[in-house]
């Protein structure tokens, strides 16, 4: 099968970008002859909250990457979909997270399926984003119309096109794991290579910082006395798509600089095993959520974790097997990490999730795209 990927890849940097290169190895690992295309305008600057959109890393020498989409100007969409239409691939599948895309994606989309032959589908990150704005419904609406069925990856935004009354197949599949970021380190390793005290246990929030992920909940829970009474530290790694402000106020009420490590810049691809393999346990806080790529690189690495209740994260984490799901709430996040650290529940938690990691692969997502390909 010829099959194409349209959505963020090297150059761009980031997690989808990281996830869509790993979806094409999947499709040659099972034989089909795959591309990506990806933007050479993601967003424009004053719409972009990180520091650069870019990788300066080197490109991933075993994939063809063709750079070319522009999303604010009409006449790359054209570019692109028509000559996507000329070479008839048998499957396209577009990576769709954010209602800015739609326009783009959405008129790429039609112009390849006027050739009559390619099948186009799409991996849904979202139907209705963490941070809504006016617009966002018919621009999600135009892209979605344009497809011939999606992949989920919870089943939460699956519920979210049943309810936009979209009606072409659709299956939930869970992220698959992200096992391109190197083999586990032992911690002793992983902690050396950071610098940091192995006389403490590590917390580790990771990812671009924004309003949703909840930091701010986790950093008043850790101003809970009874945390603050532990040789334990939160390591803050990723870097902020906002103001980081209104978190440095918590900092510095409740104290907290001492009891933090700061690397709130973007971590590149070389050293996220070192954070993982040199945390105790991996808390993601959200307020709201549909999947998340982090739990799957700590599956990955064997690391338990703490999750909020929300969206589709307690589907990927059985409460109590490799960690604890609970409300986003400082206290409820406080209460478990005491549970974590004085009954020394790490041994237990990471064998539960050597036992389940099993059931996320990239076959079986490969497999799921096609199928709703028809």
């Amino acid at each position: 099968m010829n099959v194409v990927i349209i959505g963020p890849a090297y150059p761009l940097r980031g997690g989808l970008a990281t996830y869509n290169e790993r979806l094409a190895r999947a499709f040659r690992e099972a034989g089909d002859d795959v591309r990506l295309v990806t933007f050479s305008l993601q967003y424009p600057n004053f719409l972009f909250p990180g520091q650069t959109q870019f990788s300066t890393e080197p490109g991933p020498a075993d994939l063809l990457i063709d750079v070319s989409i522009n999303s604010v100007n009409p006449l790359s969409w054209w570019t692109v979909g028509e000559k996507l239409r000329r070479q008839k691939p048998d499957l396209v599948i577009f990576r769709f997270w954010l209602p800015f895309m739609g326009p783009a994606l959405g008129f790429i989309a039609r112009r390849i399926r006027r050739n009559g032959h390619t099948r186009v589908v799409a991996i849904t990150d979202n139907v209705i984003p963490h941070e809504k704005r006016p617009g966002d419904r018919p621009l999600t609406r135009y892209f979605l119309s344009a497809c011939h069925g999606f992949v989920t990856m919870s089943r939460a935004v699956l519920a979210d096109l049943r309810r936009l009354h979209f009606k072409q197949p659709a299956l939930y599949r869970p992220h698959p794991l992200y096992d391109n970021f190197g083999p586990i380190k032992p911690k002793p390793a992983a902690l050396s290579a950071l610098g940091l005290d192995p006389q403490f246990g590590y917390l580790l929030f990771f990812g671009f910082i924004r309003a949703y992920k909840g930091l701010d909940i986790l950093l008043e829970a850790f101003a809970d006395v009874r945390l603050a009474e532990l040789p334990v530290k939160l390591i803050i790694a990723g870097e902020y798509y906002e103001d980081a402000a209104p978190y440095e106020e918590i900092i510095r009420r409740y104290n907290l600089e001492n009891r933090l490590v700061r690397a709130t810049d973007f971590i590149p691809n070389e050293k996220v095993a070192d954070y993982f393999c040199a945390a105790d346990i991996v808390v993601q806080p959200y307020k709201n959520a549909t999947q998340s790529g982090v739990s799957q690189i700590a599956y990955h690495f064997s690391r338990p974790m703490l999750v909020t209740d929300v969206g589709g994260l307690a589907e990927l984490i059985p409460n109590g097997e490799v960690g604890y799901v609970v409300p986003p709430t400082p206290q409820a996040i406080a209460d478990a990490l005491v549970d974590f650290y004085e009954h020394q529940r790490e041994e237990e938690l990471t064998a539960g999730v050597w036992a389940r990691k099993k059931d996320f692969s990239w076959s079986e997502m490969v497999k799921a795209l096609k199928e709703v390909a028809g």
